[in-house]
């Protein structure tokens, strides 16, 4: 299943899994962040074996789909073709986006990291549904992340067609720094999985992303 027709508002607030934080089952973690209102699920499992990362991705879509939110597999074009999947997340240095396209067909959303307008504009010619551009802050995450400013990411919301979720450092305490961007989200990592209650977290968030972007998605 599809979910671009309302793509805009499943991008809203986008959380990335990075299992190096809290304790408990990775799925109970899901939960606690489905249950706190996140929109859409970025699985991220740059250690694990292909196999085990189709598994996961099975176990996980099915825990995503009761809730009704898409969940995005990051660079594993096997586990985001699994029915469970919605699509994939590339960065600049995993395969190309014209070839993501093409493998997964029409159905499946691609999303792909930009940290300039030229490469954003590269994407979305190539097939991406969505944009993800950082980092927006320094983080922990990602410490290779080129910087871009929030007032380059406003550049790059304006100089394409398709939606932007802003990655990078971001939190309870940055967010509103992100106010007349233009992006249709936020993606959020330590602020959402290293907080002592979860679910208390994605709740702040999701208030702060729809008050910051306007509207409920």
């Amino acid at each position: 299943m599809r979910y671009t027709n309302d793509l805009q508002g499943a991008l809203r607030l986008y959380a990335v899994t990075d299992r190096r934080y809290g304790s408990g089952t990775l799925g109970a973690r899901v939960e606690q962040a489905l249950q706190g209102g996140v929109t859409l699920l970025q699985l991220r499992e740059k250690e694990l074996p292909q196999e085990d990362f189709i598994r996961e991705t099975r176990e996980i879509g099915r825990l995503t789909a009761a809730y009704g939110v898409p969940l995005i597999v990051n660079d594993c074009l096997a586990a985001a073709l699994c029915p469970e999947a919605a699509g994939l997340h590339i960065g600049q240095k995993d395969m190309e986006a014209a070839a993501a396209r093409k493998a997964l067909g029409p159905e499946k959303i691609l999303g792909v990291s930009a940290a300039s307008i030229e490469e954003a504009l590269a994407a979305e010619t190539a097939g991406a549904d969505y944009l993800g551009v950082g980092a927006i802050f320094p983080t922990a995450t990602k410490k290779d992340a080129r910087a871009v400013s929030p007032e380059e990411l406003a550049a790059i919301c304006r100089a394409v067609k398709i939606p932007v979720v802003a990655i990078g450092g971001l939190n309870a305490e940055n967010l509103p720094r992100l106010r007349g961007t233009g992006i249709a989200g936020a993606a959020v990592v330590s602020a959402l999985f290293a907080a002592p209650d979860i679910k208390e977290a994605a709740a702040l968030l999701r208030r702060q992303i729809d008050e910051i972007i306007g509207g409920i998605a």
